[in-house]
């Protein structure tokens, strides 16, 4: 697992455009899914196809996903949970999906930490 910094990844994905964005999304989903070790989610490759199918419909769900695999990580370490799934949908329907994408990074930053 790789450690990133949020900062120069929400600049990456402005100055390209949202094409570094595609990247970001791909890797956190499979990074996420194996700190969290659930074999049946999605892969990144996977998730981004949806994503595109349904016109940014299933990016919602993944981003619920996600926010699970958050809760399963905290679950393993003993952290309280922080509804992330709620609040990964809930910035979503406003836009912030990058922010979200912080957050998540934030949390596969925290968890290179434990192990």
């Amino acid at each position: 697992m790789k450690q990133r910094n949020i900062a120069l990844c929400i600049l990456f994905s402005i100055l390209t455009c949202g094409i570094y964005s595609i990247y970001w999304f791909v890797v956190l989903t499979d990074e996420l899914n194996a700190a969290a070790q659930s074999h049946s989610n999605t892969d990144g490759g996977l998730a981004l196809l949806f994503s595109i199918i349904t016109c940014g419909i299933y990016t919602f769900y993944w981003m619920y996903k996600m926010g699970k695999n958050v809760e399963i990580i905290h679950n393993r370490h003993n952290l309280p949970n922080t509804n992330a799934p709620i609040i990964y949908v809930v910035l979503s329907i406003f836009g912030l999906s990058i922010v979200s994408f912080a957050l998540m990074q934030n949390e596969l930053n925290e968890y290179g930490n434990y192990v």
